[in-house]
């Protein structure tokens, strides 16, 4: 099975004032299941997990709704107010979906770098183990060192860095991002996503990303890296298929299918009943 384990649905009516601006005028419409179908359909991308780009619950709601519409995607990553007081309860309300497979907070969007930290989040942590639900971390290199620590505290929480954690490719800081990320490597329950680095290279040529993409790889290894389109943000740097040709050529062929495929499967649990504990 070839999996996206990253890709986006928006109405632009729904998003008044809300990232993408007019002048991204290759992203600034909606985007709808039956615009993808066809892109995944010619790079053979069986299922699909959907990932929230706003902070409310309506739009959790909206790519639920979606999901129940649309077989091909097999799981949600949706948002709640993870520091609210009822967080437990409105984790284990939205976790009742079986599509429902995690959340994420828009870290990247936030300004306080240390969000992460606040022992507010403990309970809602706590829910999301109990419900067998993950998360995806949605966060720029300055945030390295704090979702390092939160990591580390949360052992039991399946964390997976989007993008990369967004590196700076355009001006070529490597060092520290590889610093970085070679600690929470060394956590077992962190996995990060070979997506989004396109959007990160600027006016560099697509080779640019290569290093970035082989070093997620050598530190991840090949059973913690998982792909993903980053659609329709990626049209801003490449077409769907170009992406998936790209990294075809960069992951070595023996680790494909679990690149490609079974760690996303294993990672969200896709198409199965959700692990809970006690």
């Amino acid at each position: 099975m070839r999996v996206d384990a990253h890709q986006h649905f928006w109405r632009i009516a729904d998003r008044a004032g809300q990232w993408p601006p007019a002048e991204l005028a290759a992203i600034h419409r909606d985007f709808m299941p039956d615009d993808l179908r066809p892109l995944i359909a010619e790079a053979s991308v069986d299922g699909t997990v959907l990932v929230q780009t706003m902070e409310n619950e309506a739009d959790t709601a909206f790519m639920l709704g979606l999901a129940d519409s649309n077989p091909f995607i097999l799981g949600v990553i949706g948002w709640a107010d993870l520091k609210a007081l009822n967080a437990p309860l409105a984790i284990a309300r939205l976790a009742g979906h079986p599509k429902l497979k995690g959340f994420r907070p828009m870290l990247q969007d936030i300004a306080d770098d240390g969000w992460i930290g606040d022992p507010s989040l403990k309970p809602a942590i706590s829910a999301m183990i109990e419900q067998g639900l993950v998360f995806d971390a949605l966060v720029l290199p300055r945030h390295l060192d704090a979702l390092f620590d939160f990591a580390r505290r949360s052992t039991r929480l399946p964390i997976v860095i989007d993008h990369g954690a967004k590196p700076l490719i355009a001006e070529g800081r490597f060092a520290e991002w590889r610093r970085k990320m070679a600690a929470l490597a060394d956590l077992p329950n962190v996995h990060c996503k070979l997506s989004g680095l396109l959007t990160e290279a600027g006016d560099q040529k697509p080779q640019a990303i290569r290093p970035y993409a082989e070093t997620i790889l050598e530190l991840f290894g090949p059973h913690r890296v998982i792909w993903g389109s980053d659609w329709p943000v990626l049209r801003l740097a490449d077409d769907y298929q170009g992406w998936l040709t790209q990294c075809l050529d960069i992951v070595p062929a023996e680790h494909q299918d679990a690149v490609f495929g079974a760690n996303a499967v294993r990672f969200y649990n896709l198409g199965g009943k959700r692990r809970q504990t006690s």
